[in-house]
This record gives structure tokens, sequence and C-alpha cells, in this order.
């Protein structure tokens, strides 16, 4: 299937993309307005509009998309897909508000311009640059010792995953989410000071063909081919979206075969993009390959037996339910607001139990509304959670954590705190002696899950 993208490369130019490749074309010698759209001889207009708007749910097997068989009349009231580009000068760390460059403070929540921001490399904020912070890794750079009992997954090519226009309101899952984490955990000096670093390595194809179609993994792959695109309206790719995804991926990887080894204690990956609404031949809801799937399975490889994945992320797992929903060999549990199907992704009601043999191995915890708290999860981890979790006996245990739950966050509308969380992960911790990896997921209130 061809790809085709085009765009202005200089004056009486354009450039067509077509799988990769790049091909100078010339103009027609008629001055081109900045509405219009640039289209290669043999390509009509409406082809063209096709190809800017294109989804990777087109890539997935839509071949009616570069049909030659267009209607041309329909181009008379043709109009660009996108809005022109709005600069932004920066957005709130906190409630990711868009504000005014002379603003100092959020104008929405007050937090301040540059606050859990660092100023120098890949971690620098795109929308102001010499903000005047101290330089944490300066004092806290130094290399943790391998004997560390906590290791930390990151790396900051992931941070290059992101939309490509900037818009006066940004996506919720965007690089400020891990710039804000990793200067906070910096300042503190706890990443890197106390904790292992681990180094990232993309994972392979093989390795994730354990989870995902080959046909999933490819489409994930083609992205680096394009400026941008989307699989789904929410779930956005850039040219380096492929490798973060890898980089995510290969890091829950590692963090699993070290930790049930025993080089280290217990880990959590500082990743995105997310991964458990991935499923095994579909990418949604800002996911793209599923973190956690990927680490219970390698986990195994390593010589884990049962492997116990608790998803507290607000919106169901959905990928993550359907890969081990007939595995008996990992039990999946998930708390997350249901609202009798109507919050996203619409799935895991309580009879959703698991299939063919694997049924009990599915366990769902679905809230009829918002505003839950740590009562209402305490509750359930005491009631369900645990004693479902202890007759199982795993020998490792991945937490989907998402804190988008999180008291103040827009999204999820609950009402979880710090505390509340650290209590779950207290509890999770004493199943297996401490073999333990927490993933990154959801949480768009940055202070909320800084805390």
């Amino acid at each position: 299937m061809v790809v085709e993208t085009i765009e202005r490369s200089c004056e009486g130019s354009k450039r067509r993309h077509v799988n990769g490749g790049d091909i100078a074309v010339p103009c027609s010698g008629e001055e081109c307005s900045n509405g219009d759209i640039n289209v290669a001889p043999g390509v009509s207009a409406k082809r063209a509009r096709v190809s800017r708007e294109m989804t990777f749910e087109d890539i997935y097997g839509a071949d009616a998309l570069l049909n030659d068989d267009d209607d041309e009349d329909d181009d008379c009231d043709w109009e660009p897909v996108q809005a022109p580009m709005e600069f932004v000068k920066w957005c709130c760390v906190n409630c990711t508000m868009s504000n005014p460059g002379d603003m100092v403070h959020c104008c929405i929540c007050g937090e301040h311009k540059e606050s859990g921001i660092l100023r120098h490399g890949y971690l620098a904020s795109p929308f102001f640059k010499d903000t005047g912070l101290i330089e944490v890794e300066e004092k806290y750079g130094g290399s943790s010792s391998a004997t560390s009992s906590t290791a930390v997954g990151f790396d900051e090519r992931m941070l290059l995953h992101s939309e490509f226009e900037v818009k006066a309101q940004p996506h919720p899952e965007r690089p400020d989410r891990l710039r804000a984490i990793a200067a906070s955990l910096a300042t503190a000096g706890v990443f890197p000071g106390r904790c292992l670093p681990i180094n990232a390595r993309e994972i392979t194809k093989q390795e994730l063909q354990m989870v995902h179609t080959s046909e999933h993994v490819d489409a994930v792959d083609t992205t680096s081919q394009l400026l941008y695109s989307y699989f789904t309206s929410d779930t956005y790719a850039n040219e380096y979206s492929a490798r973060a995804a890898r980089l995510a991926a290969g890091l829950c990887a590692d963090l699993a075969t070290d930790i049930f080894t025993g080089r280290v204690k217990n880990g959590f990956a500082l990743v995105r993009p997310p991964g458990h609404h991935a499923g095994v031949r579909h990418a949604m809801g800002f996911c793209l390959h599923n973190n956690a799937a990927v680490a219970a399975l390698v986990a195994q490889a390593a010589g884990a037996k049962k492997v116990l994945i608790v998803d507290w992320d607000v919106h169901h797992g959905n990928g993550t339910q359907e890969i081990f929903e007939q595995n008996k060999s990992v039990l999946y549990i998930s708390l997350h607001r249901h609202e009798g199907g109507n919050f996203y992704p619409g799935t895991g009601a309580a009879d959703e139990v698991g299939s063919n043999g694997g049924e009990g191995y599915c366990v769902n915890v679905p809230w009829s509304c918002g505003g839950v708290g740590d009562k209402d999860y305490i509750f359930a981890f005491q009631h369900v959670v645990l004693p479902i979790a202890s007759a199982f006996s795993p020998d490792f245990v991945i937490i989907s954590a998402g804190f988008d739950a999180a008291r103040g966050d827009p999204l999820g509308c609950c009402d979880v705190t710090p505390a509340g969380y650290s209590r779950m992960t207290q509890m999770l911790g004493d199943l297996c002696g401490g073999k333990m990896l927490v993933i990154l997921e959801g949480g768009y209130v940055f202070c909320s899950f800084l805390e």
C-alpha cells in the first residue's frame, strides 16, 4: 500500500513523500496560497486530501482510501482539514491549560510556569527555554550502585513522541508528563541518585509478537515514515513514536527480568506512550504497545509461573484483558469507572471474567460513578483484590499505575490521594516478597501524581 503526504518545500516546488521517499515535484507556476494543498501530478485533490487526513485505522486495511475512482466534483467545497497553527507560549504542568506568554502563573490554577520542569536537554519545555531553574542533575547526577533496591526505567527519547502541532488545548498525554515526574524525582534526589537507572533498549519485533500480531507491530513501525498520523482520533503518532513505544516496552521487559531474577528488589517504569488499552491487534486510548503484557510474559520467560497484574487506572485496561482473558497463569484485576458501560472504553463489567478456560482469572471492580476515593479503593482491596490475589499466590506483581483516579484529575473525576496509592502499593508488595514492577499508565494533573 502506498502512503503519500505532500508538503511545500520552497517557492515554486513541492515535495512528495512516497513510502518514506522524498521526491521534488515542480509547481504549476501559479502562486500557491497558504490555504492551498500541494498536489503532485496524477494525484487528485480528493486523493491528496484523504492522505492528509489518514488515520491508522486506514492503514490497518481500508484500501479504498487511495482508490483512483474519485469524484472530482466533490472537491469544489474542500477546505483544509487542520486549523491554522496557534502558537502557545506555555502550558501549565499541573492543569494542562494554555497561558499567554506574559503570564507567570497559570490563570486557571495558579501554578508557576517554571515549576517541575528542567531547563536543558530533552527535559526542557518546548514553550520556554532559559528558565533559570537549578540544574538538579549536577547535584544528584551520580550513578547508583547495582545493589540499589529500586530500579527506575527512563529514557529521554520517549519525550519525542508528541503531537505534530502546538495547540491551544494540548493533548493530555504529552511529553510534559514525564518531564514533570523526572524533574520531581531529580529534585528530591531520588532519581538519579538513590535508585538504579536501567539503560533503555528497543524491544525486538519477536518479543512484541508474544503480545501483538505482526500486522499491528508493522503498523506502529510505519509511523516512523510519516510526519504525523493517528490510529484513532485520540491516539496520535509522529516520526518518533514507534521508537518511543519500543523503548517503553523494552524498559518494562528488562525491569521485569531484573526484578524477578533478584538483581533489584522492585522497579518503576517511567515510560510513555502508555499501554493498557493496546490490544492484540489494535492501538487506542493513547496506547501503542501493551507494556504490562510484555513485562508479564518476559517475567514468565525468566521463570515466573504466576503473574498478577493489578490495574488501578481509572479506565478499564481493555487491551490487557483481551490479551490474557484465556490465560490461567496471569491474573488480571482492574478497578475502574464503568458506569454501565458509558465510561471509556466501555468494557470491564463485573461479569467479564475470562473465557475458554481462563474463567476466574479476569476480575473487574467497576465503579458506577465518579468521586470514589481512598476508602472505596482500600475496601475493594481488602475484600476483593487481596483475597483473590492471595489465593492465586503470584510469583511476580505488575501494577498498571494510572493516576487519573487521583484527586483533581479532569478525566477521572475521582478522589484517590497519594496516601491511598501508597497503601495499595504496600498491600500488593506484601504478596510476593516485594517482587513488583510499577508501570506508568494514565494521569493528567501533574501535581496529583507527582506526590
